[in-house]
């Protein structure tokens, strides 16, 4: 019985050292692609919230952001919007407004869980891999937020360079 527990003592240690090296073993490759992940996802929703900010300073319906903070205050007390002489046209643009900006946080998940799945891009295995890591070891935290930083720095000069920015 005695050698028995031992036996399982010492499997209980074999598998708490791999569960460890499986920590450990992140890459540089599997980092700058999370990293990569999360650069792409964080350009995608400033690309989003750009074209929401369009939507609201451009529209003509509501008139700039002046008005759309007017009508946000309104919303949804019927004296209120009397009050503010809100319009049905200003009404429809203003949902059309919030139903854009209610989809925004699905889109963003379904676009960052698109890239995670893609294999070619970083793959779920790599994507839970390189998440459990960084939650257990702040150094490893670091550098990825250092990667994202550099990669976020290099794109703003490339776009800087061609005019863009």
């Amino acid at each position: 019985m005695r050698k028995f527990m031992l036996f399982g003592i010492f499997f209980s240690i074999l598998g708490l050292a791999a569960q460890a090296q499986d920590v450990e073993a992140v890459t540089d490759e599997e980092l700058a692609k999370f990293a990569n992940v999360e650069v792409m996802t964080s350009n995608y929703v400033d690309e989003k919230t750009e074209v929401l900010r369009n939507m609201i300073l451009n529209n003509e319906k509501i008139d700039g952001g002046a008005r759309y903070n007017e009508i946000k205050a309104a919303w949804g007390d019927e004296a209120k919007m009397a009050e503010a002489k809100v319009t049905e046209e200003e009404k429809a643009a203003f949902q059309a407004v919030q139903d854009f900006q209610d989809s925004l946080q699905e889109s963003v998940k379904e676009y960052k869980t698109a890239l995670i799945m893609d294999d070619a891009i970083l793959g779920a295995g790599t994507y839970n891999k390189v998440n459990g890591a960084i939650k257990d070891d702040p150094a490893l935290k670091a550098k990825l937020d250092g990667l994202i930083e550099a990669q976020k720095a290099k794109e703003a000069a490339e776009k800087a360079a061609k005019g863009d920015g």
